[in-house]
């Protein structure tokens, strides 16, 4: 892992400390680490905390153990310190913390990221017929399940909960667009932020502007590069170490932001994070192409390469289905 990889890292645990509201404060444009000076731990070091202190309205220690909470565990970090006022001390990690994550996506499957984090919860809803409360209500319900917790007219005694959205103002959404855009539509904003149902025939547009076009294409992309390799005859196999700090840092948020997702009732977390993944497997796919090219042979590095692609396509399948919206494997 590089400075540069450490600093994007890092600036992604403040981002989802911030969607998380774990944190209150402005995300910085970038995040500046060095290495650690003599006398101090770990191999680099960074005073983000300190910075965000301030606006954050906390202390500087206590935004710190905020951050190191996102932080460790993520590829190519061994161990995170808090020292000082609130620096944050990294170890880099000499073994390739993608191989086990790529392990437990492919050992999960599209289930992957599904846990207990809300075993022992019980939450019915009440019936609803405005169709944005609908949609959220019955996507929240999901996204409980994903959680342990206990979902249904008999999960929860007393009054039944409810999911308030600001109400879809096109009510002919579903006829007009599909189910899958639009669903995208009153899912991809806040429940407090009205759905923007305005000018949301742009959904329907295959192109990069679009951000369900892109989620949807970054699953089929790994698909297709699974069916060309068997052309080729090889398989995927993580086997060498692989550069995507990135990509493997969001697939390792996954599990967690499930549970943010279901414990908030707020699915537009979910639909943000699997935009995240798709835009970070079209970086890695542009910067390490996951099949030979030209006259190359099949190589580790492209098994490995593939196995994350993989990876991947199974975050991104797993969540449109949490979404209700279907994942095709040719575009």
């Amino acid at each position: 892992m590089t400075p540069a990889d450490l600093s994007r890292t890092v600036l992604h645990a403040v981002r989802r400390a911030v969607d998380e509201d774990a944190l209150r404060a402005p995300v910085p444009t970038r995040v500046r680490v060095e290495r650690t000076r003599p006398g101090g731990c770990g191999d680099y070091a960074c005073a983000v905390a300190l910075q965000l202190a301030g606006p954050a309205a906390l202390p500087a220690r206590e935004v710190a153990e905020i951050l190191r909470e996102r932080v460790q565990g993520a590829p190519g970090i061994g161990g995170v310190e808090v020292t000082g006022p609130g620096f944050l001390n990294f170890t880099l990690d000499g073994d390739d913390g993608l191989a086990a994550l790529v392990r437990a996506v492919d050992a999960r499957g599209t289930e992957y990221g599904h846990g207990n984090a809300l075993a022992g919860v019980s939450a019915s809803f009440a019936p609803v017929d405005e169709l944005r409360a609908r949609v959220v209500t019955e996507t929240v319900e999901r996204l409980l399940r994903t959680q342990g917790a206990q979902v249904g007219a008999r999960a929860a005694g007393g009054e039944a909960l409810h999911v308030v959205p600001v109400p879809a103002a096109d009510r002919d959404l579903f006829a007009r667009l599909g189910s899958d855009a639009a669903r995208w539509a009153l899912l991809r904003a806040a429940p407090h932020d009205r759905a923007r149902c305005t000018g949301s025939d742009e959904l329907l547009v295959q192109r990069e502007s679009n951000p369900l076009f892109r989620v949807r294409y970054a699953y089929s992309r790994t698909r297709a590069l699974s069916r060309n390799a068997e052309q080729l005859g090889f398989r995927s196999g993580y086997e060498e170490s692989v550069d995507a700090p990135v990509l493997g840092a969001l697939l390792a948020d996954h599990p967690g932001v499930l549970a943010a997702a279901a414990r908030h009732r707020e699915p537009d977390r979910l639909a943000r994070q699997l935009e995240a993944v798709a835009q970070a497997f079209f970086d890695f796919h542009d910067s390490a192409a996951p099949l030979p090219v030209g006259d190359e042979k099949p190589s580790a590095a492209h098994r490995s390469r593939l196995a994350l692609a993989e990876a991947a396509g199974t975050v991104l399948a797993g969540g449109l289905s949490l979404l209700g919206i279907s994942a095709p494997e040719f575009f």
